[in-house]
C-alpha cells in the first residue's frame, strides 16, 4: 500500500510540484543573482561603460554632422541658437563617451574629488544645453504677446552661473571636508537643478503649445510647429523629471549609487532615459535645416 501511495505522489508531476508562490520566489532569486552577477563582473563592468560611450558617441557625431550641415546653408550666420544648441550637444555627448570609454580609471582618480567633477561636469552642461531651449521658447512666446525680452538672456546667463558657482562651491566643500553629508548637498542640489529645468520646459513650452494652439491661421506649417514643441516639451521635462527622482534616491539609498563601478545596469537604464534617448529624439524633431538667407532675422532652432 505504501508503494502505491508513493508511486501516485511521483506520477503526479514530480514528487511535489512547486507552488505559484514558491516558483515566483525562485524566479525572483534567479533574477536577482542574474542582476548581482552581471553588476559584479569586471568583463560586464566595462561592456556595459563601452556601450554606454558608443551610443553617447554616436549621438555626439550626429550633433556635429547637423552643426555643419546648418553652417553650410547659412554660412553668413554666426553662432545663431541653433547652432550653439547642437554645438553644446556635441560637447556634452563626446565628453560623456570619453569619460565612459576610460570609467575604471576614473574611479582610481586620487584626490576622490576630481572622480566627481568629471561626472558632474556633462551633467551641468547638459542643464545649460537644454535651458537654451526653454530661453528660446520665452523670446518667441513674449514677443509674440508683444512683451520686452530684454531681460530674459541676462537671466538665462545669471541662473547658468549661479548653478555653477554653487557646484563649484560645494566641490571645494567636499574637497577640503569629505564627508557624506556633503555628497549628499551636492546631489540634492543636482535634483533641484533638474526639477527647475523641468519646471521651465512645462512652463514655457506648455505656454507656447496652448499659444500656436490657438492661433488662428491653419497651415501645415503651424501643425508641424505645434508638434514640435509638444513633443520636446514632453520629452526634456520627463526627463528631467526622472533626472530629479533618480538623483534623491542616489544621494540616500546606497543601492542607486551611480558614482560606482558595480551598478553597471543602473547606469545604463539611467542615462539611456535622461540624457542619450531624449538628446537622440530631440536631435531628430529639430533636424530641419534653417531656411536660406532672407529678409527675416535667423535666430530660430527651426
Amino acid at each position: 500500500m505504501r508503494n502505491g501511495v508513493l508511486e501516485m505522489m511521483q506520477s503526479s508531476s514530480g514528487i511535489f510540484p512547486l507552488s505559484s508562490s514558491s516558483a515566483a520566489a525562485l524566479n525572483l532569486k534567479e533574477a536577482t543573482n542574474w542582476w548581482s552577477d552581471v553588476n559584479e563582473s569586471p568583463v560586464w563592468q566595462d561592456r556595459i561603460f563601452h556601450i554606454l560611450a558608443v551610443l553617447y558617441g554616436i549621438v555626439s557625431v550626429i550633433a556635429v554632422i547637423q552643426l555643419v550641415r546648418i553652417q553650410l546653408r547659412v554660412p553668413e550666420y554666426g553662432w545663431t541658437t541653433q547652432k550653439v544648441f547642437h554645438f553644446l550637444n556635441f560637447l556634452v555627448n563626446g565628453v560623456r563617451a570619453l569619460v565612459f570609454i576610460f570609467r575604471r580609471d576614473a574611479q582610481k582618480m586620487e584626490p576622490e574629488i576630481l572622480q566627481h567633477i568629471l561626472l558632474d561636469i556633462p551633467s551641468l552642461a547638459f542643464f545649460t544645453t537644454y535651458a537654451l531651449l526653454v530661453l528660446f521658447w520665452a523670446e518667441i512666446y513674449y514677443q509674440a504677446r508683444a512683451v520686452s525680452t530684454d531681460g530674459l538672456r541676462p537671466s538665462f546667463f545669471t541662473i547658468n552661473a549661479v548653478v555653477y558657482v554653487i557646484q563649484i562651491a560645494l566641490w571645494l566643500v567636499m574637497w577640503w571636508k569629505p564627508v557624506q553629508v556633503m555628497v549628499i548637498i551636492s546631489k540634492m542640489f543636482f535634483a533641484a537643478v533638474s526639477l527647475f529645468a523641468a519646471l521651465g520646459f512645462l512652463l514655457y513650452g506648455g505656454r507656447l503649445f496652448l499659444m500656436l494652439q490657438r492661433f488662428p491661421v491653419e497651415s501645415k506649417g503651424r501643425r508641424k510647429k505645434l508638434q514640435e514643441v509638444g513633443y520636446v516639451t514632453s520629452i526634456c521635462f520627463t526627463c528631467f523629471l526622472i533626472r530629479c527622482i533618480m538623483m534623491c534616491f542616489d544621494a540616500f539609498d546606497d543601492a542607486a549609487d551611480l558614482d560606482v563601478l558595480d551598478h553597471p545596469i543602473l547606469n545604463f537604464i539611467y542615462y539611456l532615459l535622461v540624457e542619450i534617448l531624449p538628446s537622440t529624439l530631440v536631435l531628430f524633431i529639430l533636424r530641419k535645416l534653417p531656411p536660406k538667407r532672407g529678409i527675416t532675422q535667423y535666430h530660430q532652432i527651426q
